[in-house]
């Protein structure tokens, strides 16, 4: 049985990252580019109502759902956001520290070769760039270290932001009772299956 949802969904995002140290915590949808998500705010977020924002987090064993929706002044031109992602350590201290509500904003990710970074700048691997050789294909000159290129990412912020108080946690049995986490999950999982 196929099920027709009244709002569009909208998936084509890289992830979810958490931000701590503003006066609320931040949830912050990542795009690999600055053009998609600058569209997305003009033409959708800053017609939400910040009361009506509601965020979900279907939670499974080992993965969560992110689940973004609001009422919009201008409804022909509204969107739902959703993404399967694993769980990690950020979003299980977003969890415990959000404290009932957050920012929303988008950001651009992108990733870092030894060349676009600053000395002091961390690889993934944890080693500062100035601990890689830049002519020897950037491996890091740790002895203990298996880190054979460095890389490392940016996140950019975009400064709009809105302020979210209807913040969930649910589990699958919960499904039934949030009709934005019930529309999502009918459309995107059990349809597609």
């Amino acid at each position: 049985m196929s099920y027709q949802s009244p709002i569009p969904w909208f998936d084509e995002f890289m992830g979810v990252a958490y931000r701590y140290y503003d006066l609320r915590m931040n949830v912050i949808p990542l795009f690999s580019n600055r053009k998609e998500p600058l569209s997305l705010w003009h033409d959708v977020i800053h017609w939400w109502v910040d009361p009506s924002i509601k965020i979900r987090f279907l939670e499974m064993a080992k993965k969560y759902w992110f689940i973004l929706g609001a009422d919009s002044q201008k409804p022909g031109t509204n969107l739902s956001f959703f993404k399967e992602l694993p769980k990690s350590e950020n979003y299980t201290r977003f969890k415990n520290g959000y404290g009932g509500e957050a920012y929303l904003r988008l950001g651009v990710y992108t990733k870092k070769v030894l060349n676009d970074v600053k000395k002091d700048a961390l690889c993934d691997c944890g080693h500062e760039s100035q601990d890689h050789d830049e002519g020897d294909n950037d491996v890091c000159l740790y002895n203990k270290c298996d880190c054979k290129k460095f890389s490392s990412f940016q996140i950019n912020l975009f400064k709009k932001k809105k302020i979210i108080t209807d913040i969930k946690f649910l589990e699958e049995k919960d499904v039934k009772s949030d009709s934005l986490v019930w529309n999502c999950i009918n459309v995107n999982k059990y349809s597609k299956s």
